[in-house]
């Protein structure tokens, strides 16, 4: 089989992009998937994504992990929305659906380029683990604050809790959260280390992990309102905008940062 395809990355968190609005890639088997994504013999991802044409909303982002397991992406979402303009679509404003539900998003212009504006589903629940949290970005994620995040070994440290009860079955993906500036501090800034589940390593970069890092840094602080937090992970900066309702409840959480094409090619699997 012959596929034509895009490589885009969000601060280093790397896809495959299919244009399947005609629906040619729509049979594409899990093993399949797992070879385009395979970084020795494919073409090399954290994930692979299929825009699909879809009643009511410009796109559907169909998203899978580099193991063939679906859910949601925050960075492959944004980077579904810059490949989407390439393929005609007015990203000025978009509405598009995904394994979540609806997203809108936006293009952002700057002197270096563009950023991607996604907005996020509302959250409305966050539980304490001891001192961890755990919560669902459109994907769930087990967040642990450490002292200095690039001191972590991400894969080991991430491993076990990904794997311990009562994770192990259905995988979390787990995040080390450094702060790096005083809490009354009118900048905040954050880093995040994380391990994803469905890629099973540690990625650059996790747009639904850095979403849930700044929520449960939200609800430990108390940030209360309308905030911005800046974050920086191993492969860039992104910032999560939001409103803090009530202790739990979140809304208006948009994720903004860079989407780039990398390189177009085709292959045969």
């Amino acid at each position: 089989m012959e596929i034509n395809f895009s490589k885009y990355q969000g601060t280093g968190n790397d896809f495959v992009m299919l244009n399947n609005l005609r629906g040619e890639y729509s049979n594409l088997t899990v093993k399949q998937i797992e070879i385009l994504c395979d970084r020795k013999f494919g073409v090399g991802a954290d994930g692979l994504i299929k825009i699909n044409a879809s009643d009511g909303f410009a796109f559907e982002m169909d998203y899978y992990n580099s193991d063939g397991s679906k859910s949601f992406c925050g960075n492959g979402a944004r980077c579904s929305v810059s490949f989407a303009e390439s393929l005609g679509v007015d990203i000025e404003k978009v509405d598009f659906a995904a394994i979540d539900g609806k997203h809108e998003a936006s293009k952002m212009p700057t002197e270096s380029g563009k950023l991607i504006s996604l907005k996020m589903n509302d959250v409305s629940e966050i539980n304490s683990v001891n001192a961890d949290f755990v919560l669902n970005t459109g994907s769930p994620h087990y967040i642990r604050f450490v002292e200095n995040s690039l001191d972590i070994d991400v894969f080991e440290e991430g491993r076990k809790i990904r794997y311990s009860q009562p994770y192990n079955e259905l995988g979390i993906n787990v995040n080390f959260v450094e702060v790096l500036t005083e809490i009354d501090s009118a900048n905040h800034q954050i880093e995040v280390a994380t391990y994803e589940r469905g890629v099973e390593n540690e990625t650059l970069s996790c747009g639904t992990g850095v979403t849930a890092a700044v929520l449960a840094f939200a609800k430990k602080y108390n940030l209360t309102g309308e905030n911005e937090v800046l974050v920086h992970t191993k492969g860039g900066k992104l910032t999560v905008k939001f409103n803090q309702i009530s202790y739990d409840h979140f809304e208006n959480i948009y994720l903004i940062g860079p989407a780039i094409h990398v390189f177009d090619g085709t292959i045969i699997i």
